[in-house]
């Protein structure tokens, strides 16, 4: 039986040169393991097919066809769901892959708030959560938070939990950022000392995986748009820091280090003195960021120069962009005038990016873009002036269309591709759960004896 599954799906054997029955079991074993990848790769990554359909996509016989479905259908992994199209006779049955065998709790931290979820394997939210936090917070307190709101996302799951994914403020350690290896966190050194990623995979028994904020955010946001806008995009976070992320081709870049995107820490000439907190003085942040429209709409506010502000300064004690926004969509002309003055360097910077990576779609996201109609429109405008004309003949610049949500939608995203990623899942498939790889398990006792 094994030599005639190694002939069915492409294993040779030569003729008339021994071949011991070991050798051949694992050629056939390796045979199989394929098949099952190809097979549920396809299911998961084109939707529901039928068994023809799957025969000319995989270029498998039905017999091997029949054999795999029935393996996977055993694990759960696919079902049959609805019939086909009809081309004389019966109907065709459909067969899906079954994206609810598994959950995946994902949360992204910004530095200002922290939100949580649970998805199921193709990534999509079943439920989410967000709290604000100290930007302060000590790490043992967020990760007592983290656990107590995993634990109750996990209770509503009704699945077994593969992965977490986590959206981290800063940047991850691109050295460690290989497959299961432990991250570190480079702009959050208290998080690796606190052990948090290794007590976290302890105390809920699945692989973590690591990305910057920003990079969970951009992979938020390639889901919501159609694929010809999403292949070359840059997503640009307007939140307490500013930075983006770049897609190139399809493919995010993350840089030899892994920090590409860094945009708040570009330089803005002699003109800005401020000290930045990476140390170093006149980043883009530090004139056009959260804090730094915050720190003026106050001055604004105490200088008289704003009725509007200097109310809010006096009933709360503090002007934040939120109420900068506000403010101007009432008609406060000088919160608008801060809003769009914040909105020129942005756009003026990033017409620096268009001319570099010529991307099809800017999206802006992050508390600046939520304030209104005044920032976008003068980024759209610096960028339109400043960016060559070819660049920016096609270019839509857009307000993201998923908000908060898109740090979770991503985290998810990367955790199922990991997964799912053909090289890693030969290795789990014919268990059915990534839980028993091998790099799972060795992953888990690792971060055991660290915790």
């Amino acid at each position: 039986m094994a030599s005639r599954r190694a002939s069915d799906e492409g294993a040779s054997v030569s003729r008339g040169e021994p071949v011991s029955l070991g050798a051949e079991r694992v050629r056939a074993l390796e045979a199989e393991r394929q098949s099952l990848v190809s097979i549920l790769g396809t299911l998961r990554n084109a939707g529901p097919a039928t068994r023809l359909d799957l025969e000319r996509e995989t270029h498998l016989g039905r017999a091997v066809i029949v054999d795999r479905l029935a393996t996977l259908s055993a694990f759960g992994l696919v079902e049959e769901n609805g019939v086909g199209r009809s081309i004389g006779g019966r109907a065709p049955k459909l067969l899906r892959f079954r994206a609810e065998a598994g959950r995946l709790l994902v949360a992204n931290m910004d530095g200002s708030t922290v939100g949580i979820g649970l998805a199921d394997l193709s990534g999509r939210l079943l439920l989410e959560h967000y709290e604000d936090v100290a930007p302060d917070l000590p790490s043992p307190s967020l990760l007592e938070r983290l656990e107590t709101l995993f634990a109750w996302a996990l209770g509503e799951g009704g699945a077994p939990l593969w992965g977490i994914g986590l959206g981290a403020p800063g940047t991850v350690d691109f050295e460690q950022e290989v497959q299961l290896a432990v991250p570190r966190f480079a702009t959050s050194p208290d998080w690796n000392e606190s052990r948090l990623v290794e007590r976290l995979a302890v105390r809920f028994g699945a692989p973590v995986f690591a990305r910057s904020a920003v990079q969970t955010a951009t992979m938020g946001e390639i889901t919501a748009l159609p694929p010809e806008r999403a292949f070359d995009l840059i997503f640009v976070d307007l939140g307490p820091s500013i930075s983006t992320g770049l897609v190139s081709g399809g493919q995010l870049l993350r840089g030899a280090q892994g920090i590409a995107g860094q945009m708040g820490h570009i330089y803005m000439g002699e003109g800005s003195m401020l000290v930045c907190g990476c140390g170093n003085v006149g980043c883009l942040q530090t004139v056009a960021g959260c804090e730094a429209i915050a720190r003026e709409g106050e001055r604004a506010a105490s200088e008289g120069q704003s009725p509007a502000l200097a109310a809010i300064l006096a009933r709360s004690g503090a002007v934040t962009v939120d109420d900068i926004g506000t403010a101007s969509r009432l008609g406060d002309p000088f919160s608008a005038d801060i809003l769009a003055q914040a909105g020129r360097l942005v756009g003026t910077t990033l017409a620096g990016l268009v001319n570099i990576f010529n991307p099809a779609t800017l999206v802006i996201g992050g508390d600046l873009a939520q304030t209104g109609d005044i920032c976008l429109a003068a980024i759209r405008e610096a960028v339109y002036r400043h960016a060559q004309p070819l660049a920016s003949r096609d270019l839509s610049i857009l307000r993201s269309r998923m908000g908060r949500s898109a740090g979770l939608v991503g985290a998810a995203t990367v955790v199922a591709e990991e997964l799912f990623a053909s090289h890693f899942l030969e290795a789990w498939i014919t268990s059915g759960t990534p839980l028993a790889h091998p790099k799972v398990l060795t992953f888990l006792q690792a971060a055991a004896g660290a915790a």
